[in-house]
This record gives C-alpha cells, sequence and structure tokens, in this order.
C-alpha cells in the first residue's frame, strides 16, 4: 500500500509544468517574507527576490525534474519487476497445484496398491485354507478308500498234512495257512472274519476229504452265530469235495466263520484243498 501511494505522489509531480513548479516556489518565497516582515523595518534595503532566486529556482526545478525522470524509469522497471515476480509466483503457484494432484493421484493409486495387496492376501489365505481342506479331504478319501478295499483267502492247514474229525457236535474251523488279508479283517487265530464296514460281501468255501464208508465231508457258514448254509458231501472211496458261495450285507462289527458238521471228516494237505474266502463287493 505505501509502495503505490508513492508510485502515485511520483506521478502526480511528474505531472506538473516547470511553470506550476515556479509558481508554487514564488508563492513559497512570498509566504515566508511576509511571516519575517514585523521583524525588518526597512523592506527596502531587502534584495529584490526576482532577481536573486530565479537562478537556483531553475536549478532546483531542473533536478527536480531529472529526478522525477529517474524515478519513473525505476518505476517501470519496478513495475516490470513486479510483474516478472507476479508470473513467476503464478507459475510456481500452478507448478505446486500440480504437483498437489500428482501427490493426490499417487496417494489414490497407492491405496488401490494397498487394497489389491489386502485382497491378495485374503485370496492367499482363502486358496491356503481350501488347501488344507482338501488335503484333509484327500486323506480321509484315501483312508476310506484303503478301508473299502477288504479282501481275503485262507486254507485249513498251515504246514503239513491232516484229517480231522469226526466230531459228535460242529466245531469252529480256523484257517490258518493265509494268502491274502486286505484290511486285516481275518483272524487266523480264530477263524473270525468281522466286517469292518456296513456293506455287501460276497463269501466262498470249499471243503475236501476221502471218501469214506460212514463218514461224509462238510462244513457250514455261520453269521454272529446262526446258522447260514452248508456245503456236505458224502461217497465211499476216492477223494470228493464240496463247495458253497454266499453274499450278505453286514454292519460293522458282523463275525462270519466256519464250522465242521458233526460227524464229518474234512481233511488238507499243502494242496490247499479246504479253503475259506471273503471281500467286500461295495458299502452301504
Amino acid at each position: 500500500m505505501e509502495m503505490t501511494m508513492f508510485f502515485r505522489a511520483l506521478l502526480l509531480i511528474s505531472s506538473l509544468s516547470i511553470s506550476q513548479l515556479q509558481a508554487l516556489m514564488d508563492n513559497e518565497i512570498i509566504s515566508h517574507s511576509r511571516k519575517n516582515g514585523s521583524q525588518v523595518e526597512d523592506t527596502e534595503n531587502l534584495p529584490d527576490p526576482q532577481q536573486t532566486i530565479p537562478q537556483d529556482i531553475n536549478a532546483v526545478l531542473r533536478e527536480v525534474i531529472a529526478s522525477v525522470a529517474g524515478l519513473k524509469v525505476e518505476t517501470k522497471y519496478l513495475q516490470r519487476d513486479h510483474e516478472a515476480n507476479t508470473k513467476e509466483l503464478e507459475l510456481q503457484k500452478d507448478e505446486l497445484d500440480k504437483l498437489k494432484q500428482l501427490y493426490q493421484v499417487q496417494t489414490q493409486e497407492m491405496d488401490k496398491v494397498k487394497q489389491l495387496h489386502q485382497a491378495q492376501i485374503e485370496d492367499l489365505i482363502n486358496i491356503k485354507s481350501r488347501a488344507n481342506i482338501t488335503e484333509n479331504q484327500v486323506e480321509a478319501l484315501k483312508k476310506e478308500g484303503e478301508v473299502k478295499r477288504v479282501a481275503f483267502s485262507a486254507s485249513l492247514l498251515a504246514s503239513g498234512s491232516a484229517t480231522l474229525g469226526p466230531f459228535n457236535t460242529r466245531v469252529p474251523l480256523v484257517f490258518r495257512h493265509v494268502t491274502t488279508n486286505i484290511a486285516n479283517a481275518y483272524n487266523p487265530n480264530t477263524g473270525f472274519f468281522t466286517a469292518p464296514l456296513r456293506g455287501v460281501y460276497h463269501f466262498e468255501f470249499y471243503i475236501g476229504a476221502h471218501g469214506h464208508p460212514s463218514q461224509a465231508s462238510g462244513a457250514g457258514l455261520v453269521k454272529n452265530g446262526e446258522h447260514v448254509l452248508i456245503a456236505y458231501e458224502s461217497q465211499v472211496n476216492g477223494f470228493g469235495s464240496s463247495g458253497k458261495g454266499v453274499t450278505l450285507l453286514l454292519e460293522p462289527g458282523d463275525v462270519v466263520f466256519l464250522r465242521q458238521w458233526s460227524n464229518t471228516r474234512i481233511f488238507d494237505d499243502s494242496n490247499r484243498h479246504t479253503t475259506f474266502s471273503g471281500h467286500l463287493i461295495f458299502t452301504m
């Protein structure tokens, strides 16, 4: 504000003509002389102002005019510098605004990257969880598949040859020589097959014996202590055999085994004439 008032004053001074400045100077001198008139008794002895001052006034006016001209030039330079500084400030302001906008854009991009990174982390966690679930399912299916593979086959004697019987009662048969026992559902110490799971099973058994005039060969299949069926063969001489097969629906823990029929003979040797086999067909 002060700089603006100074510029206005300079412009006002520069607009005055030389005659106007000289008139102002004359009025100032006359006023000064009147103030001092009461103290001077004889004004006739004073020199004529018009004769002593004009030369000095012209010199002063020339100096003032030169100063004003210099001030005008300096003012133009100052205005030019001011305009240049204003433009520079405007450019800097525009540049700062651009930087702010760029910073905002970069901030938004960083937020998007953070959100994407968080989403990727969540996806990886979900994938890992699903992978763990799938792995557990595969393991469970594997175990279940292993359990579903159930089969066994065994013959009567572990070694040598022998004829069992006759007995006056039905006696459980224990098949000692195990050929196959997948899932270990058959026990060669008791002769019992125990169902590991609910399903449909198929069983077969064959009984061999030498012929005898009064004693046949035979065995019956038992489920949970109840007789199911019998394989029976009677001949006087030679070697004979009989066999049967059956399909049963069993619950987990059901027991299936063979019993030698009373007053019968059963033979076995290394040729495995007497056998007991079974396997799971499908689960239920």
